[in-house]
């Protein structure tokens, strides 16, 4: 999961990609990039500045001067692929040739390992990261040399060389490249798993247009929103602003990621036509139901949610049940989401730093938590033993999603099964290693009801984290072992890492 952008404006678009940027920061907080082409009329020279942290830290003011030109694009980074502290593999990545290209990327390739081998004995590529953006950004400028070869690069080519990278890579990928005098191509995988959108605006100066990963990027910058970007299509923004856009996959299915609508999003976004706030909404009223077919309501007091996601499911669950909604726990906005973090060590021990119980909300009283979804179970534990503490007679959890019991190959950092409280455990067993007094899930039908139910035009989600199934048909057992062995060694690193860091501020 990462936040992209693009912009194609008749003014500079430093600060409009900065503050896109803030709107997309809950989508990655390791790392965040931007680069601009200009200020000459052909948008040639491209400048750039990336570094790891948060957008606020890694852009000074004397950053966004060095940051010229009308047309960019930026990234906010969370690495599920690569080395999380290496600050190379910070988005965006260059490639001189051909043109000169810029690319970020918001997803997870499927088939990277077999692609570097194909680039470097084929197609005559070297990479120089783990990142697998370094390997489409490759695969991008082949099939757009192969395209435009010895003729004028037309949309028309642009389009042609997407149809090729569409049948090279596999997994999940929305994507934005800047040609260096050319403009701005997007371009969406043919599932559609992870959200891009088209936004346009017209300013006294003329017609500008931008591509980001949420709809309220482009409403919190001035853009109108215009559409979604099709599973599979592309479309290239000319540097006047013009938009063309072409269908550039074989059999194109709209199966958006469902975690998006569960936890990833913002509220406010509205993806694939689906409000992600009704969607959030939808969920807590059948998971109401679910609850009332487990246990009598008449045994609980409250109804708290774990900030921030879980609370427009916590709101329309308590009223469904007739309960008292409350805010039980503050959480601190300037620790990063633990979901993220790259260790469990740091996660766990950031739970309480992220959250602190008002005492007077759970004392004596039976108290629901709800959160959006249980994942590796830590986080859970400790926010129920915080709940005891603060004086609660009996302590339930309710999950808006249903058990996560499989690894997720598409981009979210769920990637081993050792690392999912659910995998290979029934739902008692979960409940005893959280501490609850008693633990109710969403049911799957009901969470694909609650939330299809928002577009009836989607073919189906993708949610393999739920069921295992993998809609690329690409990955299999082999696959998940080699993943498991690069976890391993990435949380060695990791810890490795921390522990340096630890030690240099000691001698600091």
């Amino acid at each position: 999961m990462c936040g992209i952008v693009g912009v194609i404006s008749k003014a500079p678009v430093n600060q409009l990609i900065y503050d896109a940027l803030l709107l997309l920061q809950h989508r990655g907080q390791d790392a965040a990039g931007i680069v601009t082409a200009g200020p000459d009329a052909k948008g040639t020279k491209f400048f750039m500045h990336k570094a790891r942290g948060m957008v606020r830290d890694v852009f000074r003011t004397r950053d966004m001067r060095g940051l010229p030109g009308t047309v960019g694009l930026g990234q906010v980074r969370y690495p599920t692929a690569g080395n999380a502290y290496n600050e190379e593999e910070a988005q965006p990545f260059y490639v001189n040739a051909p043109f000169g290209l810029v690319l970020v990327h918001n997803g997870n390739l499927t088939n990277a390992h077999a692609l570097r081998t194909e680039l470097f004995a084929i197609d005559r590529r070297h990479l120089n990261t783990d990142s697998d953006t370094e390997v489409l950004l490759n695969v991008v400028a082949h099939e757009l040399e192969q395209a435009a070869r010895d003729r004028p690069l037309t949309p028309g080519e642009i389009f042609k060389a997407v149809g090729a990278v569409h049948r090279r890579i596999k997994g999940s990928y929305a994507v934005v490249c800047l040609i260096a005098g050319h403009g701005v191509l997007a371009f969406r995988d043919p599932f559609g798993i992870r959200p891009l959108c088209l936004g346009e605006v017209d300013g006294p100066q003329g017609k500008g247009a931008m591509v980001a990963s949420e709809s309220v990027a482009l409403e919190g910058t001035g853009h109108r929103f215009v559409r979604d970007v099709a599973p599979g299509e592309a479309l290239f923004i000319d540097l006047e602003g013009r938009v063309h856009a072409q269908q550039c996959a074989a059999n194109p299915q709209l199966m958006p990621c469902v975690f998006e609508y569960v936890y990833l999003a913002r509220p406010d976004s509205v993806i694939d036509g689906i409000s992600v706030y009704q969607a959030r909404l939808n969920m807590g009223e059948t998971l109401a139901q679910r609850l009332i077919s487990t246990m009598p309501p008449s045994e609980i007091d409250v109804v708290i949610p774990i900030p921030e996601s879980s609370r427009p499911s916590a709101m329309q669950l308590a009223q469904k049940i007739g309960k008292p909604y409350r805010e039980g726990f503050v959480k601190n906005r300037y620790v990063g989401r633990t979901f993220i973090m790259p260790g469990q060590g740091e996660r766990k021990k950031s739970v309480r730093q992220k959250l602190n119980a008002i005492g007077a909300e759970f004392k004596d009283r039976n108290v629901l938590l709800v959160d959006d979804s249980i994942v590796r179970g830590t986080t859970s534990q400790e926010i129920v033993q915080m709940a005891r503490e603060a004086g609660a007679r009996k302590v339930f959890l309710a999950s808006a999603a249903p058990p996560v019991r499989y690894p997720n190959v598409y981009g979210i950092d769920m990637p081993t099964k050792g690392e999912l409280i659910a995998h290979d455990r029934s739902i008692e067993e979960i409940r005893s290693f959280i501490g609850a007094d008693a633990l109710i899930y969403q049911d799957m039908a009901a969470m694909r009801k609650a939330v299809g139910s928002l577009n009836p035009r989607l073919d189906g989600f993708e949610a393999s984290c739920f069921d295992g199934h993998y809609i690329t048909g690409d990955v299999t057992a082999a696959d998940f072992d080699a993943i498991a062995q690069q976890r391993s060694l990435q949380l060695e690193e990791d810890g490795d890492f921390s522990s340096r860091l630890a030690l240099q501020h000691a001698e600091g």
